[in-house]
């Protein structure tokens, strides 16, 4: 999968936290909740460190669990607790953000899977419908595949967009 979708989740999600609130907390928001959404894809350094894609932590693996989205939650929560923030909206606001990833993963029609109840077991899963084209990798995004991927996402993400980015009316006072 692109980013596309991921990014998609994350400012969706951040459109949420930030309700009503001013332009700078929902940028952050965004922002913020977008890269929690990207995050699993850091393993893609696998590759240049020679770790196996069907590896644990190769590429849709280990980071792309259940199991990851909850330790990264927690660690929100606590970070969000001593910035005097709402821990519990963090904590699974960041869930949701982490853990979508792998299960949007599973929605793409190619690689191995997503390794989502890693470590209970290493097995890659998919969906049962997969209607995401899976993304090719790197330079190859500039291809003419590539964009046929990009241009997918975008259509099939078009209620998460909406969401994150349509204008609000400000609220009048009775």
């Amino acid at each position: 999968m692109a980013s596309i979708g991921h990014v998609a989740v994350g400012m969706a999600l951040g459109r949420y936290e930030a309700g009503g609130a001013s332009a700078r907390r929902l940028g952050v928001a965004m922002a913020l909740l977008s890269l929690l959404a990207l995050l699993p894809d850091a393993d893609v350094v696998a590759f240049k460190l020679g770790i196996p894609y069907a590896a644990p932590w190769g590429h849709r693996g280990a980071s792309h669990s259940v199991v990851f989205a909850a330790g990264v939650a927690v660690a929100a929560a606590l970070a969000a607790r001593l910035l005097r923030a709402p821990a519990a909206k963090w904590g699974l606001l960041t869930f949701l953000a982490v853990a979508s990833h792998g299960v949007l993963d599973a929605l793409t029609n190619g690689g191995l899977g997503a390794a989502l109840f890693w470590p209970f077991t290493d097995a890659r899963y998919f969906a049962p419908v997969r209607p995401l084209p899976v993304s090719p990798i790197g330079s190859r995004m500039l291809s003419s595949r590539g964009l046929y991927v990009v241009a997918v996402e975008l259509f099939a993400f078009i209620p998460f967009w909406a969401y994150a980015l349509w204008p609000r009316g400000r609220r009048q006072e009775p």
